[in-house]
Protein backbone atom coordinates (compact mmCIF):
# COMPACT_ATOMS: atom_id res chain seq x y z
CA UNK A 1 0.00 0.00 0.00
CA UNK A 2 1.04 3.53 -0.95
CA UNK A 3 0.62 6.47 1.16
CA UNK A 4 1.47 10.24 0.67
CA UNK A 5 2.33 12.42 2.88
CA UNK A 6 4.18 16.01 3.35
CA UNK A 7 6.84 17.65 6.10
CA UNK A 8 8.21 20.98 6.64
CA UNK A 9 12.17 21.29 6.19
CA UNK A 10 13.10 24.80 6.67
CA UNK A 11 11.01 26.96 4.82
CA UNK A 12 10.11 24.00 2.40
CA UNK A 13 7.50 21.59 2.29
CA UNK A 14 8.33 18.35 0.72
CA UNK A 15 5.84 15.44 -0.50
CA UNK A 16 7.11 11.83 -0.19
CA UNK A 17 5.46 8.61 -0.76
CA UNK A 18 6.41 5.86 1.14
CA UNK A 19 5.66 1.83 0.77
CA UNK A 20 6.11 -0.92 3.20
CA UNK A 21 6.61 -2.25 6.62
CA UNK A 22 6.65 0.81 8.81
CA UNK A 23 8.96 -0.61 11.40
CA UNK A 24 11.17 -2.18 8.31
CA UNK A 25 14.84 -0.86 7.38
CA UNK A 26 14.29 2.44 5.99
CA UNK A 27 15.53 3.27 2.40
CA UNK A 28 15.56 6.78 0.46
CA UNK A 29 14.62 7.15 -3.10
CA UNK A 30 15.58 10.31 -5.20
CA UNK A 31 14.18 11.08 -8.31
CA UNK A 32 15.78 13.07 -11.59
CA UNK A 33 15.79 16.73 -12.95
CA UNK A 34 12.12 16.78 -14.25
CA UNK A 35 11.11 13.87 -12.16
CA UNK A 36 9.02 12.93 -9.30
CA UNK A 37 8.64 10.36 -6.77
CA UNK A 38 5.94 8.78 -9.24
CA UNK A 39 9.40 7.41 -11.47
CA UNK A 40 9.82 4.88 -8.38
CA UNK A 41 6.33 4.07 -8.20
CA UNK A 42 7.30 0.43 -9.66
CA UNK A 43 10.43 -0.51 -8.06
CA UNK A 44 9.18 1.13 -4.49
CA UNK A 45 6.48 -1.24 -4.83
CA UNK A 46 9.09 -3.97 -5.14
CA UNK A 47 11.21 -2.86 -2.33
CA UNK A 48 8.64 -2.61 -0.08
CA UNK A 49 8.11 -6.00 0.12
CA UNK A 50 11.18 -5.77 2.04
CA UNK A 51 11.79 -2.52 3.14
CA UNK A 52 9.92 0.56 4.68
CA UNK A 53 10.60 3.22 1.53
CA UNK A 54 10.85 6.93 1.21
CA UNK A 55 10.62 8.55 -2.41
CA UNK A 56 11.08 12.20 -2.45
CA UNK A 57 9.62 15.27 -4.66
CA UNK A 58 12.66 16.99 -4.40
CA UNK A 59 12.37 20.91 -3.89
CA UNK A 60 10.95 22.35 -7.41
CA UNK A 61 9.27 18.98 -8.42
CA UNK A 62 6.06 17.46 -8.42
CA UNK A 63 3.63 18.21 -4.62
CA UNK A 64 6.60 19.85 -2.83
CA UNK A 65 7.26 23.67 -2.82
CA UNK A 66 8.76 25.27 -5.84
CA UNK A 67 10.99 28.24 -3.86
CA UNK A 68 12.69 29.12 -7.08
CA UNK A 69 15.98 28.58 -5.51
CA UNK A 70 17.83 25.47 -6.69
CA UNK A 71 21.11 23.85 -6.74
CA UNK A 72 22.11 20.29 -5.51
CA UNK A 73 23.55 21.68 -2.11
CA UNK A 74 20.29 22.89 -1.05
CA UNK A 75 18.37 19.49 -1.92
CA UNK A 76 20.85 18.26 -0.26
CA UNK A 77 20.09 19.91 2.97
CA UNK A 78 16.81 19.60 2.32
CA UNK A 79 16.96 15.42 2.31
CA UNK A 80 18.97 15.88 5.60
CA UNK A 81 16.36 18.02 6.97
CA UNK A 82 13.64 15.15 5.94
CA UNK A 83 15.48 12.29 7.76
CA UNK A 84 15.29 14.35 10.99
CA UNK A 85 12.11 15.08 10.39
CA UNK A 86 11.01 11.47 10.02
CA UNK A 87 13.79 10.38 12.86
CA UNK A 88 15.52 8.00 10.32
CA UNK A 89 18.85 7.59 11.86
CA UNK A 90 20.88 5.80 9.21
CA UNK A 91 19.20 4.84 5.45
CA UNK A 92 19.81 3.03 2.77
CA UNK A 93 19.83 6.13 0.10
CA UNK A 94 19.02 5.64 -3.83
CA UNK A 95 19.27 7.94 -6.26
CA UNK A 96 18.71 8.57 -10.28
CA UNK A 97 20.85 10.48 -12.33
CA UNK A 98 20.10 14.36 -10.33
CA UNK A 99 18.97 12.26 -7.58
CA UNK A 100 22.05 10.31 -7.17
CA UNK A 101 24.27 13.66 -7.46
CA UNK A 102 22.26 14.62 -4.08
CA UNK A 103 22.70 11.26 -2.98
CA UNK A 104 26.78 10.98 -2.90
CA UNK A 105 26.81 14.49 -1.45
CA UNK A 106 24.70 13.69 1.69
CA UNK A 107 26.79 10.37 1.66
CA UNK A 108 29.94 12.31 1.70
CA UNK A 109 29.32 15.12 3.97
CA UNK A 110 26.75 13.26 6.40
CA UNK A 111 28.89 9.75 6.51
CA UNK A 112 26.58 8.74 9.50
CA UNK A 113 23.54 8.81 7.94
CA UNK A 114 24.24 6.14 4.80
CA UNK A 115 23.90 2.98 5.85
CA UNK A 116 24.27 1.94 1.75
CA UNK A 117 24.44 4.18 -1.55
CA UNK A 118 22.96 2.86 -4.87
CA UNK A 119 23.75 5.29 -7.61
CA UNK A 120 22.14 5.23 -11.19
CA UNK A 121 22.80 6.46 -14.27
CA UNK A 122 24.41 9.74 -11.78
CA UNK A 123 25.81 12.24 -13.75
CA UNK A 124 29.87 11.78 -12.90
CA UNK A 125 31.14 14.95 -11.10
CA UNK A 126 33.24 15.63 -14.05
CA UNK A 127 33.67 18.96 -16.54
CA UNK A 128 31.01 18.08 -19.31
CA UNK A 129 29.41 20.00 -22.51
CA UNK A 130 25.11 19.80 -22.26
CA UNK A 131 23.07 20.22 -25.00
CA UNK A 132 20.80 23.18 -24.69
CA UNK A 133 17.58 22.12 -22.70
CA UNK A 134 14.22 22.86 -24.87
CA UNK A 135 11.53 24.50 -23.33
CA UNK A 136 8.43 22.00 -23.23
CA UNK A 137 5.58 23.48 -24.70
CA UNK A 138 2.76 22.01 -22.52
CA UNK A 139 2.26 22.20 -18.35
CA UNK A 140 5.05 19.72 -16.50
CA UNK A 141 5.46 18.47 -13.19
CA UNK A 142 8.29 20.82 -12.01
CA UNK A 143 9.39 24.46 -12.14
CA UNK A 144 11.19 25.06 -15.16
CA UNK A 145 13.09 26.90 -13.18
CA UNK A 146 15.05 24.25 -12.02
CA UNK A 147 16.72 23.07 -15.17
CA UNK A 148 19.36 25.98 -15.49
CA UNK A 149 21.09 26.02 -12.18
CA UNK A 150 21.27 22.43 -12.22
CA UNK A 151 22.05 21.40 -15.64
CA UNK A 152 25.04 24.31 -14.89
CA UNK A 153 26.42 22.05 -11.85
CA UNK A 154 25.94 18.95 -13.88
CA UNK A 155 28.18 20.73 -16.49
CA UNK A 156 30.21 22.62 -14.43
CA UNK A 157 30.91 20.81 -11.08
CA UNK A 158 32.68 21.74 -7.95
CA UNK A 159 35.83 20.25 -7.80
CA UNK A 160 34.67 18.97 -4.02
CA UNK A 161 32.56 16.73 -5.53
CA UNK A 162 34.88 14.68 -7.15
CA UNK A 163 37.53 14.92 -4.25
CA UNK A 164 34.94 13.87 -1.98
CA UNK A 165 34.08 10.55 -3.53
CA UNK A 166 37.10 9.09 -2.13
CA UNK A 167 35.74 10.06 1.70
CA UNK A 168 32.34 8.17 1.26
CA UNK A 169 32.81 5.17 3.52
CA UNK A 170 29.30 3.82 2.71
CA UNK A 171 29.09 0.45 0.44
CA UNK A 172 28.15 1.73 -2.71
CA UNK A 173 26.45 0.31 -5.70
CA UNK A 174 26.52 2.23 -9.14
CA UNK A 175 24.25 1.16 -12.10
CA UNK A 176 24.42 2.07 -15.18
CA UNK A 177 22.06 2.02 -18.59
CA UNK A 178 24.33 0.69 -20.76
CA UNK A 179 24.75 1.81 -24.63
CA UNK A 180 21.46 2.89 -25.00
CA UNK A 181 21.89 5.84 -22.21
CA UNK A 182 23.00 9.09 -22.75
CA UNK A 183 25.14 9.32 -19.88
CA UNK A 184 29.23 8.76 -20.88
CA UNK A 185 29.26 5.27 -19.53
CA UNK A 186 33.25 5.13 -19.04
CA UNK A 187 33.14 8.26 -17.48
CA UNK A 188 30.61 6.28 -14.83
CA UNK A 189 33.43 3.74 -14.33
CA UNK A 190 35.74 6.38 -13.88
CA UNK A 191 33.35 7.78 -11.26
CA UNK A 192 33.00 4.50 -9.25
CA UNK A 193 36.94 4.30 -9.17
CA UNK A 194 37.08 7.36 -6.87
CA UNK A 195 34.61 5.61 -4.18
CA UNK A 196 36.73 3.52 -1.67
CA UNK A 197 34.07 0.51 -1.71
CA UNK A 198 32.07 0.76 -5.08
CA UNK A 199 31.23 -1.88 -7.56
CA UNK A 200 29.72 -0.95 -10.74
CA UNK A 201 27.03 -2.63 -12.77
CA UNK A 202 25.00 -2.48 -15.92
CA UNK A 203 21.21 -2.97 -16.66
CA UNK A 204 20.77 -2.68 -20.33
CA UNK A 205 17.54 0.01 -20.26
CA UNK A 206 18.83 3.23 -21.06
CA UNK A 207 18.88 6.13 -18.65
CA UNK A 208 15.47 5.74 -16.91
CA UNK A 209 16.63 1.97 -16.43
CA UNK A 210 14.70 1.82 -13.02
CA UNK A 211 11.74 2.63 -14.96
CA UNK A 212 12.41 0.41 -17.62
CA UNK A 213 13.72 -2.48 -15.98
CA UNK A 214 12.08 -1.85 -12.14
CA UNK A 215 11.88 -5.35 -11.15
CA UNK A 216 15.61 -6.10 -12.46
CA UNK A 217 16.75 -2.80 -10.46
CA UNK A 218 14.76 -3.24 -7.30
CA UNK A 219 16.24 -7.12 -6.98
CA UNK A 220 19.87 -5.49 -7.34
CA UNK A 221 19.10 -3.35 -4.42
CA UNK A 222 17.32 -5.76 -2.32
CA UNK A 223 20.34 -8.22 -3.09
CA UNK A 224 22.69 -5.23 -2.25
CA UNK A 225 21.22 -3.96 0.99
CA UNK A 226 21.46 -7.91 2.20
CA UNK A 227 24.91 -8.50 1.17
Amino acid sequence: MEDQSVVDVGDVRLAYRTWGDPFGSPVVLLHGLGGSAASWEAAASLLGEEWRVYALDLRGHGESDWPDEYSFELMRDDVLGFLDECELDRVGLVGHSMGGVVAHLLAQEHADRVERLVLVETPPPFPSELKPAAEPEGPVDYDWAVVAPIRAQVSDPDPEWAAGLGEIVAPTLMIAGGPESTMPQGRLQDMASLIPDCRLITIAGGHRVHEVHPDQVAQQITEFFTS
